[in-house]
């Protein structure tokens, strides 16, 4: 009895070191493939549904798309704060799906129900009646669902998957990782379901019908939620740490209160590694020289402990948690320094998709090539760089660097950018040439009309702005993952996504400003786009690229990498300088 009782226990513990690991993978990526899929399938053609169905005006339904951006992208703020406080990364994706579903089911509805939607345009009709207020309220509800969904979904999901392949079941690191990125292959993953949204969705919602265009997107979203839920019992799912936010608070408060304090030597600092157990599994922070400020809450003073002996955390911080704030506060400034790539490319999901309407999207005399389908050369070419990325590039660059992954994080995310604002140079001069072509054949005051232009003038501008998203998109969210602490990684792909927040509002915020400063001088964003002037624009954006390049450079040459302490089997300590991409150099050390 008592052997097969310790068999029992042997095959119990067996089970729990093998979850996690590639076999949840498939889980994990349907979830994100089927959610992708069903936001792309409606919010890449969505300025259509807007100006088509809806028949609001141009800026008005481009402000609309980069609003709902920008919620969609900060409330994984919030949704990243649950998860690392109380919740926990599994059940905060499990109610974010459920939600988008709910958003979805709304929105499909206001397309299928006459009554949710304004009546047709007569034929020719210039003039078309506007929704009514509860028309617009059912697609803010539908919205609003959708954004907070989001808001569990994508802070999560990364980090969750990326947990199934570093840890074991105990939430320790694990021997082997793997040798690919599995950023690379979310990131692949994602631009897979775009792709499949700008063609087969885009197309049967411009010749079936919105009903199916998005009844399809929820109906895969359903997927999405039974995908992941099924993998339930596969998946690693480390405990919440308890509210970063709170930690973070307490070692500004406790800092503020010893502000008079002199800082002594490091090496004096409170530590506490029973305390910090559940927050650095894989190793607690080091001190580091910045932000000194900062160490003064973790110096020992009268009446800093309680007569247990434990810390009043208010007055009294450790290094570790001192570090998660400095952690933090040192990549902010890059973390700024990527919200105006948001909006360098938030027009392609508005006014460039207007521009490919005006444009001959004539492929064969049967087909015509949806607007919102021009968004597949961006996907192509981001998969494809994706692949030549991780199987060619990282291969020679690693011989010339001599670096794991050919260039660190912050290099990937720079090349990005500079591409990002080549892509709009090209955009600025595909415009002036459109303008050109339609005033050379008196179409300047014929909106709708056809410019004898073909629409395949845009590809550049789309595919180098899917080669730079290849580059930034992953270097930005492996420096957010890698350089935050452990305890805070759902709270750092909220960052990532906090980022395309505030640069949709920005992007609303650029058109909302020139759309009024240029009302007297000549109006460049005008629903006629061939008697405005949307290559002006597009040179505005450039400038601005060019002004937050040199910045993000400066924050790159001062910025210091989180080094980090681990224990390996032969009780030494190892002091890990990360540097940007987890493979850093090891210093090796013994802590007397």
């Amino acid at each position: 009895m008592a052997e097969e009782g310790r068999s029992e226990e042997t095959d119990a513990v067996e089970r729990k070191k093998q979850k996690g690991g590639f076999r949840t993978m498939p889980f994990i990526l349907a979830n994100d493939f089927c959610d992708r899929l069903a936001n792309v399938g409606f919010s890449s053609n969505l300025i259509s549904y807007l100006t088509l169905q809806l028949h609001l005006p141009l800026v008005e339904a481009s402000n609309i798309i980069t609003n709902f951006n920008g919620t969609a992208n900060l409330t994984p703020l919030i949704g990243g704060l649950i998860a690392d406080s109380f919740a926990g990364r599994f059940w905060t994706i499990t109610s974010g799906s459920v939600f988008y579903q709910l958003g979805m089911v709304f929105l499909t509805l206001s397309a299928v129900i006459p009554s949710l939607s304004p009546p047709p345009c007569a034929k020719n009709a210039t003039d078309c009646q506007r929704p009514s207020s509860s028309q617009i309220a059912v697609l803010y509800l539908a919205l609003l669902c959708t954004s907070i969904g989001t808001g569990g979904t994508r802070p999560c999901i990364m980090a969750f998957g990326a947990d199934q392949l570093e840890l074991d079941a105990h939430g320790r690191p694990r021997d082997a990782k793997p040798r690919w990125s599995f950023f690379n292959i979310y990131f692949f993953g994602i631009e897979l379901a775009k792709l499949t949204a700008a063609t087969a969705v885009v197309y049967v919602q411009e010749n079936v019908g919105w009903g199916w265009g998005l009844g399809i997107p929820t109906i895969t979203m359903l997927a999405a939620v039974v995908a992941f839920v099924s993998g339930y019992s596969l998946y690693v799912r480390m405990p919440p740490g308890g509210s970063p936010l709170v930690r973070l608070a307490q070692v500004t408060t406790a800092a503020f209160r010893k502000r008079k304090a002199v800082v002594p030597d490091p090496s004096l600092l409170y530590q506490d590694k029973e305390l910090d157990a559940g927050i650095s599994t894989a190793g607690r922070l080091l001190h580091t020289d910045q932000l000194k400020f900062l160490d003064k809450a973790a110096i020992v003073t009268a009446g800093d402990m309680l007569p247990s002996g434990e810390p009043r955390l208010w007055r009294l911080s450790t290094v570790h948690r001192v570090e998660e704030l400095k952690s933090i506060m040192r990549m902010l400034p890059i973390w700024a320094a990527t919200i105006l790539l948001v909006t360098s490319g938030s027009h392609n999901s508005s006014f460039a998709i207007q521009q490919a309407r005006t444009m001959d999207r004539d492929i064969t005399p049967r087909f015509r090539i949806p607007p919102a389908s021009m968004l597949i050369f961006t996907n192509i070419t981001m998969l494809l760089t994706l692949t030549f990325y991780d199987r060619v590039l990282v291969r020679v660059l690693r011989r010339r660097t001599r670096h794991p992954t050919g260039i660190t994080h912050l290099q990937r995310t720079g090349v990005g950018m500079t591409l990002a604002m080549v892509a709009n140079a090209v955009a600025a001069v595909v415009e002036r040439r459109r303008r050109s072509v339609a005033a050379a054949n008196g179409l300047l005051d014929a909106p709708k009309a056809t410019v004898p232009m073909s629409v395949f003038w845009l590809v550049p501008q789309y595919a180098i702005h899917g080669v730079a998203d290849a580059f930034m998109d992953v270097g930005r969210m492996e420096f957010l993952y890698d350089q935050a602490p452990e305890s805070l990684r759902s709270t750092a792909a909220a960052l990532y996504w906090l980022t395309n927040s505030m640069g949709s509002y920005l992007g609303t915020l650029l058109v909302t400003v020139v759309h009024d400063k240029t009302r007297r001088s000549g109006q460049w964003l005008q629903d006629n786009l061939n008697r405005g002037k949307l290559d002006s624009y597009y040179w505005l954006v450039v400038a601005l690229q060019v002004l937050n390049l040199v910045y993000y450079f400066v924050c790159v040459k001062y910025y210091t990498f989180k080094p980090l302490e681990t224990t390996g089997d032969d009780k030494e300590v190892e002091l890990d300088h990360v540097n940007g991409n987890g493979d850093g150099d090891t210093k090796k050390d013994v802590l007397r």
